[in-house]
């Protein structure tokens, strides 16, 4: 193990649907703290590209990638990243890929991938792209307490349909230095007591956590989407978890 005492930076990657815009709140609060925050639009998900649609995990994960490069992460210097919700599959492929560059993971009401898994496998090849669904439908499958009417129209009208070649491409593991990352769980729409339990049993979704070396586990009772319904709490337990990173590895 190293100690590094040097304050990470900190990467915020949303879930389907949204884009750098979604950490707006968060990184106002973020700002009051030791470590740079920065926020990524992922490749699919910027309305003014005219490809978007076309874009898969490959290309989040080399976004994800340069992002990192450019903002001075390395081996030397790891950064902490941040996952919200269907981010976990970019994320997932990232540690697997180059575990080295990340100092810590924080999984915002989510989770790591497990390897052969897909969000929508027999999504049709025909579907190009994936609209926000309707909150009534959306609520069956995710938490939408503590969001405004605001909130939801701010929602509704920035949403970009999500590729369907990123929820249908398979995450493909084989590194099991990922399982090392010191990863912190934020669990929002399910207690920590029950996620952990779902882990042990096996749970599709939530298998991964019980393989890993370092865990740390902090509830924030609210929906799927914290940072806009808890953006100050949010922004507290990121920065504990980078200052808990200063001494790792």
């Amino acid at each position: 193990m190293t100690t590094n005492t040097s304050s990470p930076t900190i990467i915020l990657i949303a879930g389907h649907w949204l884009g750098a815009w979604a950490w707006d709140e968060v990184l106002e609060h973020l700002a009051t703290g030791n470590s740079e925050a920065v926020a990524i639009t992922l490749p699919g998900l910027d309305p003014h590209d005219p490809e978007r649609a076309s874009r898969n995990l490959d290309d989040q994960v080399a976004a994800i990638l340069e992002l990192i490069a450019e903002r001075g992460g390395s081996a030397a210097q790891p950064v902490v990243l941040v996952a919200h919700s269907g981010a976990n599959a970019p994320v997932s492929l990232v540690l697997d890929r180059h575990p080295e560059l990340v100092r810590r993971v924080v999984w915002v009401d989510s989770g790591p991938a497990a390897a052969g898994m897909a969000f929508a496998p027999d999504l049709p090849e025909e579907v190009e792209e994936l609209p926000l669904p309707l909150f009534d439908d959306l609520a069956q499958e995710a938490s939408l307490e503590g969001l405004s009417a605001e909130h939801l129209e701010r929602f509704r009208v920035r949403a970009v349909p999500e590729p369907g070649a990123v929820l249908r491409q398979t995450v493909e593991l084989t590194n099991d230095a990922r399982l090392a990352v010191p990863t912190t769980l934020v669990c929002c729409s399910l207690p920590s007591a029950q996620v952990l339990e779902l882990a042990q049993a096996g749970h599709p979704m939530f298998a991964e956590v019980a393989n890993l070396a370092t865990l740390d586990v902090v509830d924030l009772p609210t929906g799927h989407w914290p940072m806009w319904s808890c953006p100050a709490d949010l922004a507290r337990i990121l920065n504990s978890a980078a200052e808990a990173s200063r001494e790792l590895r």
